[in-house]
């Protein structure tokens, strides 16, 4: 069983180099990992983790057999030795598993939260682009509207100095349409302004869970470091 065990690790291990470091099998592993968790999968994977823990509370419970039994002989004898070597390796190598999985799972789940967050951002930036770029050309129609609202004015005037009603009315009812127009394009702006602020609030709150997955993920590769010392700890105990 220890060989197994050993063996599930080794495997978990390399999953969890995959998920973690850049490489171009990464996107495989992601692939995989969806699919065990559709479906019956789930359910599965965690039968299996129940079975480990309930498997390795055994180990712990012989443990503490042996220990009482050692305690009451005042000394351990060969065989006990050898029984209390092999479950504490079991229970180890049990936990690491267990944790392993755990780890496993949460980095699955940040990547995908990460890989939304990424499409989230590059559409908010996209549509901030063309937010700005309408902004820009209503900004230009303003001014093409204010300069031709001007230019009919000091025409109106010059026309009342010279005394001609009926193009001065058709001119009137011109600067009232172009008032309206300017009204209209001025909300317009505005809706795009309103519009930019709201997209800049998104994308500063996706910048600040994009950090807040980066440190997770430092977190987790650090857990893993720390596990690998271990491991490899305990490989050196059982080869002496």
């Amino acid at each position: 069983m220890i060989q197994v065990l050993f063996y599930v690790l080794v495997v978990q291990t390399a999953l969890i180099l995959l998920l973690l470091l850049k490489n171009p099998f990464k996107k495989f592993g992601l692939m995989g990992l969806d699919r065990v968790k559709r479906g019956r999968g789930p359910t599965i994977v965690k039968t299996i983790a129940a079975t480990v823990f309930i498997v390795m509370c055994s180990s712990i419970y012989s443990i503490a057999e042996i220990q009482k039994r050692s305690f009451d002989a005042g000394s351990l004898s060969p065989t006990d030795e050898v029984l209390l070597g092999k479950n504490l390796l079991e229970v180890s190598f049990m936990g690491f598993v267990l944790l392993l999985a755990f780890i496993i799972d949460r980095a699955h789940h940040y990547l995908r939260e990460l890989r939304a967050l990424r499409k989230n951002a590059e559409a908010a930036k996209k549509e901030k682009r063309g937010l700005k770029d309408g902004k820009s050309g209503s900004s230009d129609e303003l001014k093409e509207l204010e300069d031709e609202n001007t230019s009919l004015r000091l025409k109106i005037k010059q026309l009342e100095s010279e005394g001609s009603k009926n193009e001065l009315s058709a001119l009137k009812e011109k600067i009232k349409h172009l008032e309206s127009e300017l009204e209209t394009k001025d909300k317009e702006v505005n809706a795009a302004e309103t519009s930019a602020m709201a997209l800049k609030k998104q994308s500063d709150g996706l910048l600040l869970e994009y950090d807040r997955l980066l440190e997770e993920n430092q977190s987790l590769r650090s857990q893993l470091q720390s596990m690998d010392w271990n491991m490899s700890y305990s490989d050196g105990k059982k080869n002496t």
